[in-house]
């Protein structure tokens, strides 16, 4: 049973985020925002280009970290990072926990071509400084997706798996084509199937969106890290969740689902008991 808080972020999304048009496919991309004013008095934090991308460090202020997350925003591929992000990122500092944050450029002026590269050098990056034992790769909503299928190529880039790799309402698949997704559609009050394949179509930048690396949960589940992965019941992408679990009973995977009965896309990162509950244990685990 969902708290009166989800309740009303629910309402509140479905009036006034749920029936907004779909995106301009041939809208430009604006430069990433820089970190808020508040994160970086309280936090070290500095920034830097890696193969022509910005990564944004943000460490616990005075001391070394000895661990690390690579995190990978949300935003349907086409949105820059929101203030929820950072807060996350926040507190992932306040726990000891260096982030890096990964701030891939955005369809359609980019694509996942330009992706993959960058945030695997991130990740090799941080590798010279820590092990891989002691990193998590994490990201929500698009981020996941790109989490995952990152993980999913690392040993073909000659790279060891992390320790772990947090999943928040992971987007799995672009193609959408999961005939249980319409039913949950009705119920999920922000996320819609056109804005999102419209998007999705600039992301794929022409190439086939059921490929693993667009659509990870038709990729290799094994040899990766254990997995957490968050998700709603109202969320969109509650049914490909439900099919990634299939394969992992089939193939014998480390992924744990936590799913929460009435919660929204990306809960988590949302002011309500049940995504308070949830950020803590993200922040745990990533810091132990």
């Amino acid at each position: 049973m969902s708290s009166p808080h989800m309740h009303v972020i629910a309402a509140y999304l479905r009036l006034t985020r749920k029936r907004r048009t779909a995106p301009d496919p041939g809208a430009a991309s604006k430069e990433p925002p820089r970190p808020p004013a508040k994160l970086v008095q309280r936090h070290d934090v500095r920034s830097r280009s890696i193969d022509g991308f910005e990564c944004c460090t943000v460490s616990p202020r005075g001391r070394r970290a000895e661990r690390a997350v690579v995190y990978l925003h949300g935003g349907a591929y086409i949105s820059h990072m929101l203030p929820q992000h950072w807060q996350l990122i926040s507190q992932l500092a306040d726990a000891g926990v260096r982030v890096e944050v990964a701030q891939y450029g955005l369809a359609p002026k980019y694509t996942y071509r330009d992706a993959y590269p960058f945030v695997t050098a991130v990740y090799r990056d941080l590798l010279s400084d820590l092990d891989a034992g002691q990193v998590t790769i994490m990201g929500d909503s698009a981020g996941a997706g790109l989490a995952l299928g990152v993980a999913q190529s690392l040993d073909g880039s000659g790279l060891p798996q992390p320790a772990r790799v947090v999943l928040i309402s992971p987007w799995l698949d672009l193609t959408l084509a999961n005939p249980a997704i319409p039913e949950v559609e009705a119920r999920d009050p922000f996320l819609t199937t056109s804005r999102l394949l419209a998007a999705g179509r600039g992301w794929a930048g022409g190439d086939d969106p059921a490929q693993p690396r667009l659509s990870p949960v038709n990729g290799p589940l094994a040899p990766l890290a254990p997995i957490d992965l968050y998700i709603g019941t109202r969320d969109l992408f509650y049914p490909d969740v439900r099919r990634l679990e299939e394969r992992v009973a089939a193939e014998g995977a480390a992924v744990n689902v936590i799913v929460c009965d009435g919660a929204v896309h990306a809960y988590p990162l949302v002011p309500a008991p049940e995504g308070r509950a949830a950020t803590r244990a993200i922040v745990r685990s990533a810091a132990s």
